[in-house]
């Protein structure tokens, strides 16, 4: 099964459970979907889709910590909530250390050898990792090998 028809058969369940806020987070991720592919004036393949439900992840995290600062708990918690539901889409996550083992790999084969060669390295490991390990995670790591 498709990635697109596990997310349209999750929102018939949820409507059928009249689990609304479960099917809130579904429509949102359905719509994000729909506009990339308005966007794209096609539809989006597998790896286009985790690539849209990353950058969901990535703005649910950044609205946590901004909701946490600003002490509105009620609003944490429906952020976490439709973190949870876009993440059980989402691959298992890779660890630091398969992480860092594709990046090492990375490196090598783009030719690496210092700081500024961190887009070439980039541009080599993000299709590999895409939807399986965060950005900034990869990121870091990108420039820790590259510096040390």
């Amino acid at each position: 099964m498709s990635l697109k028809d596990r997310i349209n058969s999750e929102m018939v369940a949820a409507a059928k459970a009249k689990d609304a806020l479960k099917l809130g987070a579904i429509r949102m991720i359905k719509t994000t979907l729909h506009n990339r592919e308005i966007d794209a004036k096609r539809e989006l393949n597998e790896a286009e889709i985790l690539q849209a439900l990353s950058a969901i992840v990535k703005q649910r995290k950044d609205s946590i910590e901004q909701f946490k600062a600003g002490k509105r708990q009620d609003l944490v918690e429906k952020e976490e909530y439709e973190l949870a539901v876009v993440q059980a889409f989402m691959p298992q996550q890779m660890s630091a250390e398969e992480v860092e083992a594709e990046v090492v790999k990375a490196i090598s084969e783009a030719g690496a050898a210092s700081v500024k060669d961190m887009g070439k390295v980039m541009k080599v490991l993000m299709p590999r990792v895409a939807g399986k390990a965060d950005g900034k995670l990869v990121s870091d790591t990108v420039k820790a090998k590259l510096a040390g």
